[in-house]
């Protein structure tokens, strides 16, 4: 085509071939300069519960799209959502529960793509103090981890708590984020438990044998016993009024994962891997390729938002946090599924 408008503008005879294609690849290049620039801020880019934002970037989802992401990495959600916040960067990939979170404060936050169905929690016990906590009544006092106070982790945490009587007031909370940090936070018995993500579980379990779970969401049927429902998890959001100014970079980047997504669940976990930075898989593949194994079916299919997902954690916030039951939060203004029915008809998904 650019080669077509070329031979339109100059006489054919001008240009030898070789310098025709030039000039097409310079077009091509100063189209590609010209896409637009978005800052993605990521809540522990090494979790397996935000692999496709990070398989989008090494795929080059992203740049197909028509957009330069540029992910700086945090280490959990509430400081990615700090970022956005504070106008250091454009768009969060982190947890949905956010976006409710802060509608009760009158902040209009909004997900745009949902990447996960379930939010892959675990409540784990240190490997040191298995003999002295094996219910989670007995954490009561104790030092709890979480990725960082205030993020999906901690609201999980309390949620946990509440629900099996433990006055969530009663525990530390500890940051110590989702990857090599949190696993040695555990092994050394600095905390007595930590609410962990995978790969960081099956990492300590290949360690540990005798590993204690004591909560676990990281399939469909623990989802279902913990929250009665389906529990969207990780999504790309950012603020209300930044997706209504910018359509066709949030337009590009839902493509990128809906395309992302597709291309998940049509490949093996070793194809996978493959395509991961060597700095996100870490050095014990094997035990990396197991616990992508288990995380595969948290994957969504499709892009879209559940209307009863968005129900559940609303539902689960509002018996953890008061000020979110009282709010009477419009739940609708918290997500949008425009983009996704966009990028599904283009890409030919239902």
């Amino acid at each position: 085509m650019i080669a077509r408008l070329l031979r339109r503008v100059f006489a054919p005879r001008v240009f030898a071939p070789h310098v025709l294609a030039s000039l097409c690849a310079l077009m091509l290049m100063s189209g590609m300069a010209a896409a637009a620039k978005v800052t993605l801020a990521v809540g522990g880019g090494a979790c397996l519960c935000y692999l496709p934002t990070m398989l989008a970037k090494s795929l080059g989802e992203f740049e197909k799209a028509g957009v330069e992401v540029e992910v700086i990495d945090f280490k959990g959600g509430s400081d990615a959502l700090k970022a956005v916040m504070g106008g250091s960067a454009d768009v969060v990939s982190g947890y949905f529960d956010h976006c409710v979170n802060l509608a009760a404060k009158n902040q209009h936050l909004q997900s745009f793509v949902v990447y996960d169905r379930y939010p892959g929690f675990a409540l784990v016990v240190s490997p040191k103090h298995t003999a002295a906590v094996t219910s989670i009544k007995d954490l009561a006092g104790k030092k709890i981890g979480v990725s960082a106070p205030g993020s999906s982790t901690d609201f999980f945490l309390k949620y946990i708590l509440k629900k099996n009587g433990v006055d969530p007031n009663s525990v530390g909370v500890i940051g110590v984020g989702l990857g090599a940090t949190a696993v040695a936070a555990m092994e050394q018995g600095t905390i007595e438990a930590a609410i962990m993500l995978d790969p960081a579980v099956t990492l300590l379990q290949g360690r540990n044998k005798d590993l204690r779970i004591l909560s676990d969401t990281r399939t469909q049927k623990d989802t279902l016993d913990v929250f009665g429902g389906e529990y969207p998890g990780g999504s790309l959001y950012t603020r209300a009024d930044w997706i209504a100014s910018h359509e066709k970079e949030v337009q590009a980047m839902t493509n990128a994962v809906v395309a992302t997504l597709k291309w998940i669940h049509s490949h093996s976990p070793e194809e996978i891997m493959a395509k991961m930075p060597d700095n996100l898989v870490g050095p014990d593949k094997a035990l990396y390729l197991a616990a992508l194994k288990n995380t595969l079916p948290m994957y969504s299919q499709t892009g879209r938002m559940d209307p009863k997902g968005a129900q559940a954690v609303l539902a689960v916030f509002s018996q953890s946090v008061p000020e979110i039951a009282n709010a009477k939060i419009d739940l609708g203004k918290t997500y949008t599924n425009k983009y996704v029915d966009q990028a599904m008809q283009k890409t030919g998904m239902k």
